[in-house]
């Protein structure tokens, strides 16, 4: 079975990212997307970074009722920070019967030979690219493991939704209600 991994801090998950993921497996030959929960991002600072059990957690209320949508904790105990490769190695040792892809923006693909061993992601995993706001030009797009989906570019931000809960303003619409409902009777992000 392919598997589309779908990495990011989600704090917290949003609109974007289920739109991003519904279309990466109605319009590819993916079956199941795995969101996989990053305690850090090597290329991020922690600030305003809910824990990463509160961010799996909202991830779950978003897809909880998704078929072929699940969240995955495999980073939580690995060595920090993480980095791509280590991670789908070490799924693909824990699931040798499933192919794995990584999910990723075009504006990343711009920074991608910057990653750890990216040769190695695009020989034996491959990507599925996304359009992102803006013009971002990479080489990458003609990569015979690169696949560019077509998506809207949108430019929902987990920093406004964060910006607007501070606020006490309304975030209808730019999260699911699920994700809304713990945000608001945790108190996140205030």
């Amino acid at each position: 079975m392919k598997v589309g991994l779908f990495f990011g801090s989600f704090n917290p998950i949003h609109i974007g990212h289920l739109i991003i993921a519904h279309l990466v497996k109605e319009t590819t030959d993916i079956k199941e997307i795995w969101f996989i929960v990053s305690p850090q991002n090597p290329l991020k600072g922690n600030k305003n970074l809910l824990h990463e059990f509160d961010r799996y957690d909202l991830v779950q209320a978003a897809i909880n009722e998704e078929y072929g949508f699940r969240v995955s904790d495999v980073e939580f105990n690995m060595p920090r920070p993480s980095y791509t490769i280590d991670t789908m190695t070490v799924l693909q040792e824990k699931y040798p019967e499933y192919e794995f892809k990584l999910i990723i923006g075009e504006d990343n693909l711009v920074s991608f030979t910057k990653w750890k061993n990216y040769t190695e992601i695009l020989g034996n995993y491959g990507l599925i690219v996304y359009p992102r706001p803006n013009d971002f030009k990479s080489d990458l797009l003609n990569h015979e493991s690169v696949e560019v989906i077509e998506a809207p570019k949108m430019d929902v931000s987990a920093t406004l939704i964060r910006k607007l809960v501070r606020e006490g303003k309304s975030i209808k619409y730019l999260v699911p209600d699920p994700v809304s409902d713990m945000i608001d009777a945790k108190g996140f992000f205030r």
